[in-house]
């Protein structure tokens, strides 16, 4: 019997198979888990109170391997395609510099033989001072620079009397015959040439002198007649 003093124990058994807050389903109170090794059973409080107390922890999904994919295939793939568009970009950057150079060489060029064709007047005539004798004082330190601007341009004059004639050297504007000379000679020099290293920037203008009797032409060797074609008598 109880006292007036002593409140009687209420027991609130919670016999839900879904546990409100996990949503999973709970084992029945003294009910041994499948698989897990026999033992002594548990007793019907110590399963009541595991249910009023304690709620069962969802089951973590292990997780999954990583899949095997083939990207050291494709990385040396990558890595090989990398490297030829490296090589083509090398090599298209060597002939755009090659074709830099050489373009800026031709401009630089060309810029001097046009700086040096505006000074064949002056030295043209600087030279008929000189043949005058009238090449001296200032005027001649004047004509020495403007020369030394020539040669620092890597021209220099040509055409000098005897010299044999070429077409690609002398422009003739006049022409006579001698015996002393057996080939066309430049007697006369009428203005000089000048040329920058293989180009010829300016023909010398000459009076060409040629030999009287002009070699013979070397004779043809006549044809063997051939088997079987000689004249009948």
């Amino acid at each position: 019997m109880t006292t007036g003093d002593e409140q009687p124990r209420v027991v609130i058994r919670d016999k839900r198979r879904i546990d409100p807050t996990s949503g999973t389903v709970r084992e029945p109170a003294g009910a041994q888990p499948a698989g897990s090794p026999p033992g002594p059973s548990t007793s019907p409080a110590a399963g009541e109170q595991m249910s009023e107390n304690e709620t069962t922890a969802p089951a973590q999904a292990a997780p999954e391997p990583a899949p095997v994919s083939s990207a050291d295939g494709d990385l040396a793939g990558q890595l090989a395609e990398r490297t030829e568009d490296l090589q083509r970009v090398t090599a298209e950057y060597a002939n755009y510099r090659r074709r830099v150079d050489r373009d800026r060489s031709l401009v630089a060029d060309q810029a001097a033989e046009r700086f040096a064709a505006g000074l064949f007047p002056i030295v043209d005539d600087i030279e008929r001072a000189r043949d005058h004798g009238d090449l001296t004082g200032a005027f001649k330190v004047v004509a020495d620079r403007v020369l030394g601007v020539l040669d620092g341009l890597g021209v220099e004059a040509f055409g000098s009397t005897g010299d044999e004639f070429d077409p690609a050297l002398h422009e003739a504007v006049m022409h006579d015959t001698s015996a002393e000379v057996g080939v066309p000679t430049a007697t006369t020099i009428l203005r000089q040439g000048f040329r920058r290293g293989d180009r010829v920037l300016r023909t010398a203008m000459v009076a060409v002198t040629e030999p009287e009797s002009p070699a013979p032409a070397p004779a043809v060797p006549a044809e063997e007649p051939v088997d079987g074609s000689a004249a009948s008598d």
